[in-house]
């Protein structure tokens, strides 16, 4: 089966190399924490879903940062904490869920653009896509998966390590539920806590 983002490849593609020509001669790209951060460098966002989804991501993200205790107020505060946001998946959904080949197919570039931050102290997992896409990355460099099978909730807390530093999977920040359903947004606030407090 064909990846539903085959057509947004080059695009992506072309983001990823855009964002390495851009913090090759950066001395102050020092990414902390969440999957991989970058502070005061001139990287450009790719919008997935149109400009409704972006502004709720911001919404959420932020509210997120707030229940972990973190003095922030907007997006730039967020990546003021010296946090990268990057995607899982870089191209917009085409249906209800994400085709594995899709993931797959992403992953390799998202590994290409972890690995322009070498100085990361932690990784937030936010959600299925994203744990899977990291251990994808693992086993195709022949090491065992970072993330376990099974519920989120019944996995976070523990000790996981990918490239060496802690990772912590936890549940997506966006979407209609992160105000309906208060158990997973505590976790969330939760885990960004420890990722941030780790990260100093």
């Amino acid at each position: 089966m064909q990846p539903s983002c085959q057509k947004s490849l080059p695009h992506a593609e072309g983001w990823v190399n855009y964002l390495a020509a851009d913090t090759r001669d950066c001395h102050d790209c020092i990414p902390h924490q969440h999957v991989v951060l970058a502070r005061r460098c001139s990287w450009k966002h790719y919008g997935v879903g149109g400009s409704n989804f972006i502004v709720y991501l911001q919404q959420t993200t932020v509210q997120a940062f707030q229940d972990a205790g973190a003095p922030v107020a907007s997006m730039q505060d967020v990546l003021g904490l010296g946090v990268y946001l990057t995607t899982a998946v870089k191209c917009g959904k085409t249906g209800y869920g994400i085709q594995a080949a899709t993931i797959v197919e992403c992953s390799r570039l998202l590994e290409r653009e972890l690995a322009l931050f070498p100085h990361v102290q932690a990784y937030l997992l936010m959600g299925d896509v994203a744990m899977r896409a990291v251990n994808l990355i693992t086993k195709r460099a022949g090491q065992a998966r970072v993330i376990p099978a099974g519920s989120t909730y019944k996995i976070r807390g523990q000790d996981y390590f990918f490239r060496g530093q802690r990772a912590f999977p936890s549940y997506l920040q966006v979407g209609p539920s992160f105000f309906i359903e208060k158990s997973k947004r505590k976790m969330i606030a939760e885990d960004i806590a420890a990722a941030l407090r780790l990260a100093g």
